[in-house]
């Protein structure tokens, strides 16, 4: 299995495992909390989660509301293509509406996924900018009416 760097992932050790675990249930917990939770230090801890994070196994982030942020229209983006697919997916993970970016199999060769302001900014986005980009032969939306579950705990195995 190669990760998105490229290379192999690193070889979780159970500590390691229940650290992760712990942070999917506060992303915002102490070092010294965690410590306590797994039977490390403090700095072992704080040097753990830089090496985890450090070797693209995980990441910690606020997770918002587009909603809230006026951020009223998200939808995801099947897009056919021609060509090689890297450097189209290249070009839409610059775009700033695009939050990810998926090579799949199936009927669409890449899902993307874009947090727009309003329906003419995501028409805008769709019409003048991913169909432009070389390569695109056509699109399907999927526009979200409803965000009915969300979750980033999947833990750890």
């Amino acid at each position: 299995m190669v990760n998105r760097n490229g290379t192999s992932p690193p070889a979780l050790d159970d500590v390691s495992k229940r650290i992760i675990e712990q942070l999917q249930l506060d992303g915002r917990m102490s070092y010294a909390a965690i410590g306590k939770a797994v039977g490390l230090s403090e700095a072992a801890v704080r040097q753990r989660v830089q090496r985890l994070i450090d070797n693209g196994v995980m990441q910690i982030v606020a997770v918002t509301d587009p909603l809230q942020l006026g951020f009223a229209r998200q939808a995801m983006i099947g897009i056919r293509t021609e060509g090689d697919l890297e450097p189209i997916a290249e070009q839409l993970a610059e775009m700033p509406e695009v939050d990810y970016v998926i090579i799949t199999a199936g009927s669409f060769d890449l899902l993307v996924e874009a947090v727009c302001e309003s329906d003419d900014h995501l028409l805008e986005l769709l019409s003048k900018r991913i169909r432009a980009v070389d390569g695109v032969r056509s699109t399907e939306s999927f526009v979200y009416l409803k965000l009915h579950k969300q979750t980033y705990s999947w833990g750890v195995r």
